[in-house]
């Protein structure tokens, strides 16, 4: 991660807490929210490894180059899943953005090094990625608003109750949401 190293580890923290969160989820009896959510595991794990700070461990190119392998392969089942519904192309962009970092990471001159990609990036690219993740965090942060979810049929009524918490609608959306603020916290190093 360019930049200060504290806000580094609070990204790598709230990324791995995301991931572990996510991996708790794949316990739900509904099939599609494991799937989501096993997705979403290893978007968060990956973006906590992407945040270590530089300066703490520099991982080789190779290691990049995987990433935007898992990260494509992820992509590809965001693409697939939006057969049944457009909520997944949100997986698709995330998986995107993913291997994009990735890609940018890996062809760094400093081996990788996300202390040294700054400027590396493509900027249209770049910034229509953060105009996406910036208007999902917004978009997102207002459903999460209680008086706004149950008017708007999202989160509450009689089915939140019943439902254990790894179902819980507003858990999923907030885990995305942590998710979105992390990648408009690492894009700008691009």
């Amino acid at each position: 991660m360019h930049g200060p190293a504290s806000p580094a580890w609070l990204l790598v923290a709230l990324c791995a807490a995301t991931g572990a969160y996510c991996l708790l989820r794949m316990r739900s009896g509904v099939e599609d929210q494991r799937r989501a959510a096993g997705g979403e595991a290893v978007m968060g794990f990956g973006m906590a490894a992407m945040a270590v700070p530089a300066a703490v461990f520099t991982p080789p190119a190779w290691a990049w180059a995987g990433g935007a392998v898992v990260f494509g392969a992820a992509g590809l089942r965001g693409l697939w899943a939006a057969r049944a519904g457009r909520r997944h192309l949100h997986h698709l962009v995330e998986a995107g953005a993913m291997v994009y970092m990735a890609a940018v990471m890996a062809a760094a001159p400093a081996a990788g090094s996300a202390a040294h990609t700054h400027g590396h990036g493509e900027p249209v690219l770049t910034g229509a990625l953060l105009l996406y993740f910036a208007g999902y965090v917004l978009l997102t942060g207002v459903r999460l608003i209680p008086g706004m979810a149950v008017a708007g049929g999202g989160a509450g009524g009689d089915g939140a109750a019943t439902a254990g918490w790894g179902d819980r609608p507003e858990l999923a959306r907030a885990c995305r949401l942590a998710m979105a603020i992390g990648m408009l916290a690492m894009l700008p190093a691009m």
